[in-house]
C-alpha cells in the first residue's frame, strides 16, 4: 500500500529544509556578473540620455529598475524569457547586416553567430531542467499514490490537461503573440500545475468529482502537496539561500537584453561599436557560464530534496505518524466467488461523456493453483438493450484500466468463468464511474 511508504513521516518543514541544505552551500559566482551588469547599465544610460523613450523601451526600463521575482522557478522563467528576446535582437541585428554587407568589421558577424550559439545552448540547459524537475516532482508524488486506477486517471488527466495547455501557447504563437505574451501565458501556466497539485491534496477545483479516490493516499502526502509552495512555506528557505545567486543571474541577462534594445535607437536596425560588442561578448560568456553552473548545481539540490523526513527528524511530539479518518477507510474493494460455470457481472451508469469506466481486480489467495485466471470484458449497453463490445474478452489474473466514455447509459463488465468445469475462482474487485475531470477543451478564440 502506497500509504505504508509514509509510515512515521511527515511532511518536510523549513527547518528541517534548512539542515538539509546546509550540506549545498549557494555556488559563488563570478564577480564579473556584478562589474559587468553595472557596466551594461552605464552604457544604457548613456544611451538613454539620447534617445526617445518609446513604448518596447519603457516597459523593458521598468522592468530593470524592479528587484527580480522573489520565486525561484519564476525567476528560472524569466530568464529564459530574457535569453529569447536577445535572440531574437542578435536576430535582427543579423539580417540587417546581411542586408548592408561590406568588407568592413567582416569578424562581427562571426561574432554574433557565437553569441547566438552560447545563448542557445543556455536556453536548451535551462529548458531541459525545467521539464525534466517538473517530471521528478510528479512523478515522486505518484509513487505514493495508490496503484491502482486512481493514480492512472490523474496521469491522465495532467497528459491532456498538458495537451491543452500546448494547444493555448501554439494559438498564441500562430495569432501573432508576442514572446513576453508566450512567457506570460507559460507562467500562467506553470501557476495553474501548482494550484492543481494543492487542489489534489484539498480535493477541490478539478479533483472534487474525484475525492471518494484519495481514499488510501497518505495524509501526509495530501499536507505536503497543499503547503509545499505557500509564500512562508518550506520552499522559503531554499528561496533565502540560492535565490540571491539567480536574482544576480536575471539582473544580469536583463541587462543585455535592456543595452541591446537601446542600441537599435528604437529603429529596424541595431549598431555597436566593435568595444561595445566586446562588453557584450564577455557579459554573455559569463552569464551563460555561471547560468548553467547554477542548473547543475540546484539540479542536484532538487533532485536529493527530501518530500518527507521522520516526525522525531521533524521535533514532533510523536515519532509516529497518524493515519487520518480518510486512510483508514475502506479502499472499497470487494469479494465475490464465481463459481464453474458462471459469470459474475456489474453494470455501472454514466450520465456524462468523457466519464471514465475503471477497474481494478485480480484473483485472491482462495482460488486453488497459481496461474489461474479469468475472463473479463466490458460491453456498452443501449436503450434497446442492444450490446457493443467495448473491451474484447480475454483471460487475466490481474488487470486494472479505464476508458474514457463516448456515450452515456449502462456499462456491463463481467468476469467469466463459464470455461471452467469445476474451479470457482475468489474475485476481488473495485469498479466504479468517475464524472469528467479534464477542464474544457481549448479553442483558438480562448487565448
Amino acid at each position: 500500500m502506497a500509504s505504508s511508504m509514509t509510515e512515521g513521516l511527515v511532511p518536510i518543514t523549513r527547518a528541517s529544509l534548512a539542515r538539509y541544505y546546509e550540506k549545498y552551500p549557494a555556488p559563488s559566482l563570478s564577480e564579473d556578473i556584478i562589474r559587468l551588469t553595472a557596466e551594461l547599465r552605464s552604457l544604457s544610460d548613456n544611451l538613454l540620455e539620447e534617445l526617445p523613450l518609446t513604448p518596447s523601451v519603457q516597459f523593458v526600463a521598468e522592468e530593470t529598475n524592479r528587484n527580480p521575482p522573489h520565486k525561484v522557478d519564476e525567476n528560472l522563467w524569466k530568464n529564459r524569457e530574457h535569453i529569447e528576446e536577445i535572440l531574437y535582437l542578435l536576430d535582427k541585428f543579423y539580417l540587417q547586416r546581411l542586408k548592408n554587407a561590406t568588407d568592413k568589421d567582416a569578424d562581427i558577424d562571426k561574432r554574433v553567430k557565437e553569441l547566438q550559439l552560447a545563448l542557445q545552448e543556455a536556453l536548451k540547459a535551462l529548458e531541459t531542467f525545467q521539464s525534466k524537475n517538473s517530471d521528478f516532482v510528479f512523478n515522486t508524488v505518484m509513487t505514493y499514490m495508490p496503484q491502482d486506477f486512481r493514480g492512472a486517471l490523474i496521469r491522465q488527466q495532467r497528459e491532456r490537461s498538458e495537451r491543452n495547455k500546448q494547444a493555448l501557447v501554439d494559438a498564441l504563437v500562430n495569432s501573432g503573440g508576442s514572446i513576453h505574451d508566450r512567457y506570460a501565458l507559460l507562467w500562467n501556466q506553470q501557476m495553474e500545475r501548482r494550484r492543481q497539485l494543492a487542489q489534489l491534496g484539498s480535493a477541490q477545483g478539478v479533483y472534487k468529482t474525484v475525492v471518494k479516490y484519495l481514499v488510501g493516499v497518505p495524509q501526509v502526502l495530501l499536507d505536503f502537496i497543499k503547503q509545499i509552495n505557500d509564500d512562508q512555506g518550506p520552499m522559503e528557505e531554499q528561496r533565502q539561500r540560492y535565490g540571491p545567486s539567480l536574482y544576480s543571474l536575471t539582473k544580469m541577462v536583463l541587462s543585455i537584453r535592456f543595452f541591446l534594445l537601446l542600441s537599435s535607437g528604437g529603429l529596424e536596425k541595431i549598431e555597436l561599436q566593435k568595444d561595445q560588442l566586446s562588453v557584450v561578448e564577455k557579459a554573455v560568456e559569463v552569464y551563460t557560464s555561471e547560468l548553467k553552473k547554477f542548473i547543475k548545481f540546484i539540479r542536484v539540490v532538487f533532485e536529493n530534496s527530501p518530500f518527507f523526513i521522520s516526525a522525531e527528524d521533524a521535533g514532533a511530539a510523536e515519532s509516529r505518524f497518524v493515519h487520518c479518518e480518510l486512510c483508514r477507510k475502506s479502499d472499497d474493494y470487494k469479494e465475490t466467488v464465481v463459481p464453474a460455470g458462471k459469470t459474475h457481472e456489474v453494470t455501472m451508469t454514466v450520465e456524462s461523456v468523457n466519464s471514465y469506466i475503471a477497474w481494478d481486480f485480480s484473483l485472491t489467495q482462495g482460488t486453488l493453483n497459481r496461474g489461474q485466471d479469468i475472463g473479463f470484458h466490458v460491453e456498452y449497453v443501449n436503450p434497446s438493450g442492444g450490446v457493443t463490445l467495448i473491451l474484447p474478452y480475454r483471460r487475466y489474473e490481474s488487470d486494472q484500466g479505464n476508458f474514457s466514455t463516448i456515450l452515456t447509459g449502462s456499462y456491463k463488465l463481467v468476469w467469466d468463468n463459464s470455461y471452467s468445469t469445476f474451479l470457482k475462482k475468489y474475485l476481488r474487485y473495485k469498479v466504479d464511474a468517475v464524472p469528467p475531470v479534464d477542464p474544457p477543451e481549448p479553442v483558438a478564440d480562448s487565448v
